[in-house]
């Protein structure tokens, strides 16, 4: 498999610390308001790049954090807590809102088939690994202590900005009005691992700590909570690519300071899903949801076809025109497998492994989900028989997590059951209108639509497929 790496800025091939076995880290969701599916967007492919790897044969332990408390408005140590901020604007306690957020996020996870991490800690339930790390660091000299808070110093480092050669002074974050610069840091690159009650007096949630009450930063968490589950040793890191300057930056700085030696060999970063008006964020209120599309009649797992169409490393633009492209798309390849499950037959093994070859190359390209999805069509078009391509559909669905055959088989029913009540004359003429539209002939298509009316039945097009009903 080849993988590419944002640490190094090309594609490697991947060979894990441990032969067989992969440790994986996500970056969770703070939990202080609905994930919008720009957000989804990050774990619907690193959801794919976990299966496909299962799908190798590796056994991966893939750890994810929930932050419920230190993440800042503002990624450069200003600002309210963001957990504290939706506490207040929904009148609840912090604990409240990030109970139901938490459930939330892992409710829309499985409407859009994003299996669930097999350890996931809330970082509040490990601020005492966060004292000791941090106290470790400071004994080895790597932070200090000023104006009631524990800061870590880029200075001792070789290099701290890894993902990219940039200068201090290109990075250094401007003071805008309102916002007041940190004067206890000792270089402007330097990150608090330790809020004390100095700096926020309204912050809800306070633990006891050798510097004072206070709570930890949001950088610290992530380290520590991988650390605990995945070892010393961390084989992929996942997150969105905003997350790549500061956060993932200052993970690999206290990470390897603590440890002295290196921690993650690759790392996973997805881009952003924009908007026509640029990149989707809570902050802009082009605040999507998948509850929103539901409402709006899209099926989540569309969402997610949607977003298997393009690669994790290309920008995505949605559109609600881009959304119905793909539910046509979806619904038709639904279409086409569904008259599959009726039939049935031996496996044609030469057929099959050409194909699931083909399959495999797509995911061991970088998980290239466009061409994965290309190699489905293959499938239908191939000269295989039924009970191959439905073999080989299942499996690949495995990885993409289209539930393909489940919906087929429903569309297949349901056809079946409609059409014994629909009357063989008004079938006729539906699938006549069908090949007229396909041919473009709109005319003869609305004169066929009128024949069906007046035989006493409405045809018409929804985004699941034609509807035929009694009048």
């Amino acid at each position: 498999m080849q993988l590419y790496n944002s640490l190094s800025h090309k594609k490697e091939e991947f060979v894990p610390h441990e032969e067989g076995r992969v440790n994986m880290y996500t970056c969770g969701p703070t939990v202080y308001h609905y994930a919008h599916i720009g957000n989804l967007r990050s774990y619907i492919m690193e959801d794919i790049l976990e299966k496909a790897l299962r799908f190798e044969g590796y056994d991966v332990n893939r750890v994810m954090n929930i932050t419920d408390v230190g993440h800042l408005t503002s990624d450069g140590d200003t600002g309210d807590d963001k957990m504290l901020k939706g506490a207040k604007r929904e009148h609840k306690t912090v604990m409240e809102i990030a109970k139901f957020y938490t459930d939330a996020f892992f409710g829309d996870c499985e409407k859009l088939n994003i299996k669930k991490p097999e350890t996931v800690v809330p970082a509040t339930t490990y601020i005492d690994e966060f004292i000791r790390v941090i106290s470790v660091l400071m004994d080895k000299g790597y932070a200090y202590e000023a104006g009631g808070n524990i800061y870590f110093d880029t200075s001792k480092l070789e290099k701290y900005y890894v993902f990219n050669d940039f200068n201090e002074e290109d990075l250094a974050v401007g003071v805008r009005e309102g916002v007041e610069a940190d004067e206890n840091k000792r270089n402007k690159a330097d990150f608090v691992l330790w809020f004390t009650k100095s700096k926020f007096d309204d912050q809800e949630l306070k633990w006891d700590s050798p510097w004072g009450i206070g709570y930890p930063g949001w950088h610290i968490e992530c380290s520590c909570i991988s650390m605990k589950n995945n070892g010393e040793y961390l084989d992929i890191h996942c997150g969105g690519i905003d997350n790549a300057f500061p956060h993932h930056t200052n993970e690999i700085a206290q990470s390897e300071a603590y440890l002295g030696h290196k921690w993650c060999n690759y790392w996973f970063h997805v881009l952003h899903l924009n908007t026509n008006s640029g990149k989707m964020s809570k902050s802009k209120g082009e605040f999507l949801t998948v509850s929103l599309l539901e409402e709006k009649g899209y099926k989540p797992v569309v969402y997610r076809f949607f977003c298997l169409q393009s690669h994790y490393r290309k920008s995505l633009v949605f559109t609600w025109e881009n959304l119905d492209n793909a539910v046509v798309a979806y619904n038709k390849l639904i279409e086409k497998i569904a008259p599959l499950t009726k039939e049935s037959g031996d496996i044609d093994r030469a057929e099959y492994d050409r194909l699931m070859t083909a399959f495999r190359e797509a995911l061991d390209n970088d998980i290239n989900t466009a061409m994965a999805i290309t190699v489905v069509y293959d499938v239908m078009k191939s000269k295989a028989n039924a009970a191959t391509k439905l073999a080989l559909i299942a499996k690949f669905d495995e990885v993409l997590g289209l539930d393909l055959i489940a919906n087929a088989k429903e569309l297949a029913e349901n056809a079946g059951a409609a059409s014994a009540d629909i009357p063989a004359e008004v079938m006729e003429l539906a699938e006549q209108r069908k090949a007229a539209r396909k041919d473009k002939n709109f005319a003869l298509a609305d004169e066929l639509r009128d024949k069906i009316a007046a035989l006493g039945y409405e045809i018409k097009e929804t985004r699941q497929g034609t509807e035929i009903n009694k009048l």
